[in-house]
């Protein structure tokens, strides 16, 4: 079996934020907690202001620094490489979030604990994908396995801590005029 990916189309994402919050329904999420977030992103082009959405959550990571730094071994990684949280085992240092790149895992106040998206793995086992790709209206956010489908794709955008340090298995497409973005890192609003 191969590495699941998750993929965003920028070209396609509205921001309309149907995967933040079928994501957060499914798993009945305090207040305030989000696994997966949209993020609103202005680029400064030679001919405007471009704004884009990304849509972001964990990015079951090759080398995930969450499951480095916790010292009660809360994470451990599956064979297709979902990284899954063990709450039971996590006693809520929050060093995990504090060391993630892409601020993934969130504290939960009411539980004194850490959660994090685990790519509804339980869907992925009966055959079924993401709720948060289920749920995109206009098919931006996808899931791929393996290499399939990846051809045309970067997993290097402006803004985005560099995939060299942890290897998240997350990957973008850009299309026609958006495409010259990736050269032009000049992003006005920060986003992690």
């Amino acid at each position: 079996m191969g590495y699941r990916v998750f993929l965003l189309d920028i070209t396609r994402c509205i921001g309309c934020r149907s995967c933040e919050l079928a994501c957060k329904s499914e798993y009945h999420l305090a207040e305030g907690q989000s696994f997966r977030r949209i993020y609103e992103v202005e680029w400064l082009t030679p001919e405007g202001l471009v704004v884009l959405y990304l849509s972001l959550a964990c990015n079951h990571c090759e080398h995930p620094e969450c499951f480095r730094v916790c010292p009660h071994r809360t994470y451990r990684k599956r064979r297709d490489g979902v990284v899954i949280h063990e709450a039971g085992r996590c006693d809520g240092c929050g060093r995990c979030v504090q060391a993630c790149p892409y601020k993934a895992p969130q504290f939960d106040q009411e539980r004194g604990k850490v959660d994090k998206c685990h790519f509804c793995y339980a869907r992925l086992d009966a055959g079924l994908l993401p709720v948060c790709v289920e749920a995109c209206p206009t098919g931006a956010l996808n899931l791929e396995e393996g290499e399939r489908g990846l051809a045309d794709t970067v997993d290097k955008i402006p803004g985005l801590p560099d995939p060299i340090l942890t290897g998240p298995s997350l990957r973008f497409r850009l299309s026609g005029r958006l495409k010259p973005l990736l050269n032009r890192p000049n992003i006005l609003s920060s986003f992690l």
